[in-house]
């Protein structure tokens, strides 16, 4: 019960902090469960199940606010999409798969604690398409077989490259997230098999994270960035990762 309730807040606070940023927090989820102990069986299709919901509510929230480019969005995910699907079919060895979300997860640390220091504004250069669409693909199988919906990895691609502003990336990022998450459940031996796999309390996470999404995405939708508290974020990451390389 001690360890349940832990985890409900950690995934809340998780969603709230990842969901300000245009992320739907797939890594923090890993990070929470790997730290209360929960079977490596259940982290990965836990992780986009909660990601799907955040997602959803934070693609609605960044374009509402008109923040979302299509045409930044479509490269990445024409080719991402299938790939995110065949790496959520794929299962890999616990002690592999061990390394894959440790090393996920201390990648999202660095990320969350650079871009907290990085607030500089630029004027995005052009996006050239060849390169998105092999990006996508890499992206996307590495989001579905680590159980992530990738933006981690696309956000400072997209930023570090000049393609997108701070906001567009959010806001293109947060939907990315939610096709390659629908796409790696969708992978995980279909959904029927990845819903069976899931804990006891997901209606429990479902509303935390949810609630967490709503509050989040709301604070960044209207351009409030908690650096603080992403590079504390960053130190539970590093944690967690840490603990599933190690451990």
């Amino acid at each position: 019960m001690d360890h349940t309730l832990l985890l409900i807040v950690m995934v809340f606070v998780t969603a709230v902090l990842y969901s300000s940023v245009g992320h739907a927090g797939a890594s923090g989820y890993l990070a929470a469960m790997a730290l209360v102990s929960v079977p490596p069986d259940v982290m990965k299709p836990t992780a986009l199940a909660l990601n799907i919901i955040v997602a959803t509510i934070g693609t609605i929230q960044f374009a509402r606010a008109g923040h979302f480019a299509w045409k930044i969005f479509w490269p990445f995910a024409v080719t991402s999409i299938p790939c995110a699907y065949l790496g959520g079919a794929t299962q890999l060895p616990f002690q592999y798969y061990r390394i894959a979300v440790g090393a996920v997860l201390l990648f999202a640390a660095v990320r969350l604690i650079y871009t907290a220091a990085k607030k500089a504004e630029f004027e995005p250069k052009p996006l050239p398409v060849p390169v998105a669409l092999i990006a996508g693909a890499g992206i996307g199988g590495l989001a579905g077989l680590t159980g992530v919906g990738g933006g981690i990895f696309l956000s400072p691609l997209l930023l570090l490259a000049q393609w997108a502003s701070m906001r567009q990336t959010a806001a293109v990022s947060v939907a990315f997230i939610l096709v390659n998450s629908l796409a790696g459940l969708a992978g995980l031996a279909g959904v029927l098999t990845s819903v069976q796999q899931l804990p006891p309390q997901i209606p429990v996470l479902a509303m935390a994270v949810a609630l967490g999404g709503v509050i989040g995405s709301e604070l960044g939708s209207r351009h409030i960035a908690p650096a603080v508290l992403r590079q504390l974020l960053g130190v539970v990451l590093i944690i967690a990762g840490c603990k599933m390389i190690f451990a």
